[in-house]
């Protein structure tokens, strides 16, 4: 079935509705999806190591209760991505970023999955620390946190770590790493070596600013402070820790390192390729139709699809929101299909819009928030989506 341009394809609901997508992908099935789906590079303005959405839990509870497990999910940029699918469950995920660096940020998070056994290695090895002491499986995130902190980061076990994550990649996988890719893949290990877990969104690496120690090493910050400290509207950046000891408005922890459950979901997704990334833009002729057809020849439906302020973006950016409706438009969906979105704040929302919009995290500005797919389409195919704004106007809490 293919669907006539900017009309979404609403399929019915199908529970279960993954059961054609394979339980594993091949290693080469994984890399020729990374290649040949991708596109050309683009570049942001900042390098994205972690999120700064300090509420991307707050909507999990009613995500998962609209959202059942085994369909398909669509995201963007880094780690974050975990907390949401550890929590729907999904039978692939596919995560589309405009950076290559963040593929290659998902590569070494792939890597570092399939080489701890818990929690606790997994958090010792993406810091280049010894093994954390006194923690067992049950043990809290803070508690993890706290063990952390008592292992000093160790640039040996950094040159090793890296070492066995290039070989991993390579020999075990065959993976055909170019070298800028290897060089790009030092580079963002080292922000995680050098920041530990004070890294935050707006830490810039020697990627754009090469250290006296080659890649892998120093780095810079867009503001005072570790890892960038303060960020563009005023106020501090969330850490990478921070980030993970977040939780819903209930007090409840969602977060993939909350649990070791929900660790061990992600695990089980990257050692089978289930968590494949992508280099796109989420306006451009190739990456997301793609997508859409590899979901549909198999069945199944686009569920969950996270796309943080991308949207935003694409609006002060010519025809790019117009042109990303239209892909999305040819994405399998059905009427539980949802959009999740990160909203920072922003003027001329009407006044109906700013009284639903309710604080969430007190650790940060940002909303996160929720729309059917469907019916965003639906407003846009009836001219009601000219911007940003209208598009929060179509969303909830």
């Amino acid at each position: 079935m293919r669907c006539a341009l900017a009309v979404a394809c609403v399929l019915p609901v199908a529970r279960g509705a993954g059961q054609g997508v394979p339980s594993r992908l091949a290693d080469t099935t994984f890399w020729r999806l990374v290649n040949e789906y991708s596109e050309p590079w683009g570049t942001f303005r900042s390098e994205n190591f972690v999120s700064n959405e300090t509420s991307l839990q707050w909507v999990i509870p009613e995500l998962t209760r609209r959202v059942a497990p085994g369909g398909v999910y669509l995201g963007v940029a880094p780690d974050q991505n975990f907390t949401y699918v550890a929590a729907v469950r999904p039978s692939i995920a596919f995560i589309v970023d405009i950076r290559h660096q963040n593929a290659m940020e998902h590569l070494m998070y792939k890597t570092l999955f399939e080489l701890s056994k818990d929690r606790a290695e997994f958090l010792a090895r993406l810091f280049a620390r010894a093994p954390l002491q006194g923690v067992d499986t049950t043990s809290t995130a803070e508690q993890l946190f706290e063990a952390l902190a008592k292992q000093p980061a160790d640039s040996a076990r950094y040159r090793d770590n890296l070492r066995a994550i290039v070989t991993r990649l390579t020999d075990v996988h065959k993976f055909a790493l170019s070298d800028s890719e290897r060089v790009s893949l030092g580079c963002v290990y080292g922000a995680f070596f050098s920041q530990g877990p004070d890294l935050t969104y707006n830490y810039s690496s020697e990627c754009r600013n090469p250290g006296p120690y080659g890649y892998g090493y120093g780095g810079g910050a867009m503001g005072p402070g570790p890892g960038g400290g303060m960020g563009r509207f005023g106020f501090r950046m969330p850490t990478y820790q921070g980030m993970i000891v977040e939780t819903d408005s209930a007090g409840t922890n969602w977060s993939y390192l909350g649990s070791e459950s929900r660790f061990r979901t992600l695990k089980s997704m990257q050692e089978r390729n289930l968590i494949v990334p992508l280099t796109g833009n989420f306006a451009g002729p190739r990456t997301l139709r793609a997508v859409g057809d590899w979901v549909r020849a198999r069945g199944a439906r686009v569920t969950t699809f996270y796309v943080s302020n991308v949207e935003q973006y694409l609006f002060q950016q010519g025809d790019e929101a117009q042109r990303f409706y239209e892909n999305v438009a040819t994405l399998p969906i059905d009427s539980t299909s949802t959009f999740v979105r990160s909203f920072a704040g922003g003027r001329f929302l009407s006044a109906d819009t700013l009284l639903m919009l309710r604080p969430q995290s007190p650790n940060g500005r940002s909303l996160q928030l929720t729309s059917s797919i469907a019916e965003t389409l639906r407003a846009q195919r009836e001219g009601r989506l000219g911007s940003w704004t209208a598009v929060i106007g179509v969303s909830r809490q």
